[in-house]
């Protein structure tokens, strides 16, 4: 939808508009059609993995380095290691902060 239209709705809210009912199905087919690519474009989004430091690990998490040492020895948050820098999914962050495979946070004192 033409931002101006919006601008000039909120300016102007008790403005009167004539139009078609051929052109008001236009629009809103028109409307459908852009929110449904807004919204295919943000699910794509959401699904494209993203990877984050240790140090901001730790800052998601809340846990130090010690704790992410440990999680990676029992494989419950194993890093990709690209040469010598550790990088973690953060798919995997989300799994751990919605509650997934507790067993490794048992006990967690870090």
């Amino acid at each position: 939808m033409n931002k101006d239209l919006i601008a000039l709705a909120k300016e102007c809210p008790g403005l009167q508009v004539s139009i078609s009912l051929g052109e008001l199905v236009e629009a809103g087919r028109m409307l459908v059609a852009e929110t449904k690519r807004e919204l295919e474009q943000d699910i794509a989004d959401s699904k494209a993995e993203t990877y984050v430091s240790r140090a901001q690990a730790m800052q998601i998490l809340g846990k130090g380095s010690t704790t992410l040492w440990r999680w990676k020895k029992l494989g419950y948050l194993v890093p990709v290691t690209v040469g010598a820098i550790d990088r973690y999914r953060m798919s995997d962050i989300r799994r751990i902060m919605e509650g997934g495979d507790n067993a490794a946070q048992e006990g967690d004192a870090v």
